[in-house]
């Protein structure tokens, strides 16, 4: 099912023909520099090769009119493939909850064993292959892992090179009692993870000396033209006594992911407005906001204050007024820290372009976040679905009075015939629990 044949209603199919294109001239917003450095600190950094996933309500914001058809394309290949259709082009990875990312591997370049972290593809790499590199890269709690990291995934014959996120290592599994049931716990970041004491996957674990799970592979002839695509081959790696090693792959350990006709219906008849929003939506305002990494970063600065907050955007106009306001502001502080008058000026013509291109198409910003809503609705409806599927462990969050069960911190869905990834994450659930937690293996 493709969004060039949008279902309107469960019953009439209609041919697709993209939103309205008005150009905008003499705005001049598209023009802004983007060289100079950010002036927020939340900035999603790519650092080489190595993949940022992206939510997926956030490709309205990316990608544009593309991105949006993205992201529609892609709710209804997760509904097809959720309704048993065993050809979709969608593959789900379900997303663990572990740091620090550990990088590790054969470096093409001199076909020697190496871990690290994503530095390893910056400009001047931080790539270990003894314990004498790591004290001389990482400090403290991240040395540590590294260092075990690299006497025991030497062990594990990896071809090529791939990305996973560390679980644990021996001494951070701890035996709990939750709700009167032995556990083997342990906590990478901010989701406890708990494997009953007498399953045989604890038996593996309390034997091993690490855990680590599998999700990227690397290939190409040089670190720094490498390249990244999800999922990791059964052959990547052997298996070893010393290290429990898994990949993301989702499993279906009890067999109901198939959506229910009801369950369908509702998620049909949410893409259905979103697709007719979208016929709606101006094609020239989508690539402006995509185009403009300052804006995009703005817009969703202040949509995580929301996220922080654990707070859903209910009032789409409300929050538009908020975001104009909020770049009006961050803007100001930035031009009233400077001193010099000719620099002053300069960005008060920035301040001015940005807030005026905002206030012109607060309308087109309405559409977008009402997008971003719907997306939203429909993506929770699926990861409900998935996680309702039995897992390998049990997740929990700390809190002050004891445990809370929670739902795993999400699934990343990739496009088997373009090569992305989104994640797909109930960001009022887990990313509002890792804005305000610390992070376990960093304390």
């Amino acid at each position: 099912m493709q969004i060039n044949e949008l279902i309107l209603n469960i019953k009439q199919k209609r041919k697709f023909r993209g939103p309205r294109i008005t150009r905008l001239r003499g705005v001049g917003f598209h023009k802004l520099s983007h060289t100079r450095k950010p002036i927020t600190d939340d900035v999603e950094i790519d650092e080489g090769a190595n993949v940022h996933l992206t939510h997926f309500e956030d490709k309205v914001l990316h990608g544009g009119y593309n991105g949006a058809e993205e992201a529609l394309n892609i709710a209804f290949a997760l509904l097809d493939m959720l309704e048993g259709h065993v050809k979709s082009p969608m593959n789900i990875t379900t997303k663990w909850d572990g740091a620090p990312a550990v990088f590790a591997g054969i470096n093409p370049e001199n076909d020697q064993f190496f871990v690290g972290t994503k530095g390893i593809f910056a400009k001047n790499a931080k790539i270990n292959y003894s314990h004498e590199d790591i004290n001389k890269n990482h400090k403290a709690g991240l040395a540590k892992k590294l260092h075990t990291a690299l006497d025991e995934l030497s062990k594990v014959g990896i071809k090529g090179v791939l990305q996973g996120d560390m679980m644990y290592s021996s001494d951070d599994l701890k035996k709990e009692e939750i709700d009167g049931e032995s556990y083997i716990t342990f906590q990478p970041n901010t989701i406890v993870y708990a494997v009953p004491v007498k399953s045989q996957l604890a038996a593996k674990i309390m034997s091993s000396k690490m855990g680590i799970v599998w999700h990227t592979t690397y290939t190409g002839d040089t670190m720094e033209d490498m390249s990244a695509s999800f999922g990791v081959s059964a052959g990547a790696f052997q298996e070893t006594g010393s290290v429990w090693q898994a990949d993301a792959s989702f499993r279906d350990t009890s067999g109901t992911s198939t959506m229910t006709k009801s369950e369908t219906d509702q998620v049909t008849a949410i893409l259905s407005k979103a697709g007719k929003l979208f016929q709606e939506m101006d094609s020239e305002v989508l690539r402006m906001v995509s185009d403009d990494p300052q804006i995009t970063l703005l817009v969703k600065t202040y949509n995580n204050t929301k996220v922080r907050a654990g707070t859903k955007i209910s009032n789409v106009r409300k929050h538009t007024a908020g975001v104009i306001a909020f770049v009006y502001d961050r803007l100001k502080a930035d031009m009233e820290r400077v001193k010099r008058e000719e620099t002053k000026a300069a960005k008060k013509v920035t301040m001015d372009r940005y807030v005026g291109f905002l206030r012109k198409n607060s309308s087109e910003l309405v559409k977008i976040f009402a997008m971003q809503n719907l997306l939203i609705d429909a993506k929770l409806l699926i990861v409900r679905k998935l996680e309702s599927i039995k897992g390998l462990a049990k997740t929990f969050v700390r809190t002050s009075t004891g445990y809370r069960v929670t739902a795993p911190e999400g699934f990343v869905a990739i496009d088997n015939l373009k090569g992305g990834a989104l994640k797909l994450v109930d960001r009022m659930e887990f990313a509002h629990q890792n804005f305000n937690a610390a992070k376990n293996w960093d304390k």
